[in-house]
């Protein structure tokens, strides 16, 4: 598909649950830097679903092959959605990222539902998806997959940071680019949040009112995954084990538990950062003016806040690209960051088909 101008649908789930996060963005072949977002939207999803997505960790196989198929209908209505509300009659294929599911590399499984097929059926698209599975197979990390983004499209930076569910961070060193999960933050921060009845912590207000607890967040830190040296990557299961009992043991309030985590993730964020390093800041948690400002106060850097769309739409917008790199046989997955054996081109590629 080599041509000048390639007409993407970018779709992203993330870990936090927020929406489906969807991008329609145009790309120039002669120089991706030069992409333009053309029209963005967040679903919502319902309570239903996200009930459902919040509990497929514990599903059997038979129940995962279910929602796969399920999810996949529920995506290709969202999509359907998005293009008919904006009149997208101009499009090359669908890039799907799917809801990460189960993720743990080290026993070579990684699942994100989303059925490409049913979505490129249901669509009548080309469907690019399935993008971590490959790259588990050949015993990388399967993520973080947005570092090749991050090269091609935000090279001006010395460093990006994700502030989503987790907080990720990619940067080039010594010739290669260095990516990998900080910590976890959203779908930490909110579940808090939501025990007081917020669906998330606006601008860290609630945090910077609470008490923090200093043997809790000394106890946070000596965590030994952020001993561990890269590549590396977090997944639901990690939180639930390591980060949730440590939580709830100190039977404190959410208040008390948000200040407390946000102090500790901005510590661990902080960490990763030479002094006056030049930072672009991506995903919900930029809204966090607490966290960000407990950022800078353990570092001195330079934090570059974008345009609120790419704020929101940046992870959508590099499945978008990762989707283009695919199609076109290049490489979308660097073994300087998941750790995979080789640099390879990841992705399940479904053309419609008729019944």
């Amino acid at each position: 598909m080599i041509k000048n101008e390639v007409f993407v649908i970018g779709v992203m789930s993330g870990t936090s649950l927020d929406g489906v996060d969807l991008v329609y963005v145009k790309f120039d072949n002669q120089d991706y830097r030069n992409f333009k977002i053309l029209q963005c939207c967040t679903v919502s999803y319902s309570e239903g679903w996200k009930i459902k997505l919040q509990n497929a960790i514990s599903f059997s196989d038979t129940e995962l092959i279910e929602l796969d198929i399920s999810y996949g209908r529920l995506l290709a209505e969202i999509i359907n959605d998005f293009m008919a509300s904006f009149s997208i009659d101009k499009i090359d294929f669908i890039a799907s990222h799917g809801h990460t599911v189960l993720h743990e590399p080290h026993k070579g499984i990684t699942l994100q539902v989303g059925n490409g097929q049913i979505i490129s059926n249901q669509t009548k698209q080309k469907v690019v998806c399935d993008f971590r599975t490959q790259d588990v197979k050949l015993g990388g990390q399967g993520a973080p997959l947005v570092p090749i983004g991050d090269e091609l499209l935000f090279s001006e930076y010395d460093y990006c940071l994700n502030l989503g569910g987790f907080a990720n961070v990619s940067y080039k060193k010594d010739g290669e680019r260095i990516a990998f999960d900080i910590c976890p933050v959203n779908i930490v921060l909110n579940r808090y949040a939501q025990k007081l009845g917020f669906e998330y912590d606006d601008k860290g207000k609630i945090a910077s009112k609470g008490t923090f607890l200093m043997q809790l967040e000394s106890d946070l830190r000596m965590l030994d995954y952020y001993k561990e040296k890269p590549p590396k990557s977090l997944g639901l299961e990690w939180v639930l084990k390591e980060i949730i009992p440590r939580l709830e043991s100190s039977k404190r309030k959410p208040q008390d538990i948000l200040r407390t985590f946000t102090d500790n993730a901005a510590w661990a964020i902080a960490k990763v950062f030479p002094k006056n390093a030049k930072v672009l800041v991506t995903g919900g948690g930029a809204f966090n003016d607490y966290l960000i400002k407990k950022i800078n106060q353990n570092k001195n850097i330079e934090i570059i806040i974008p345009s609120k769309e790419l704020i929101n739409f940046k992870e959508a917008l590099v499945f978008a690209f990762l989707g283009l790199l695919r199609v076109d046989n290049q490489v979308n997955c660097l073994m300087s960051v998941t750790g995979a054996k080789r640099n390879h081109s990841s992705g399940e590629i479904f053309e419609p088909k008729e019944f």
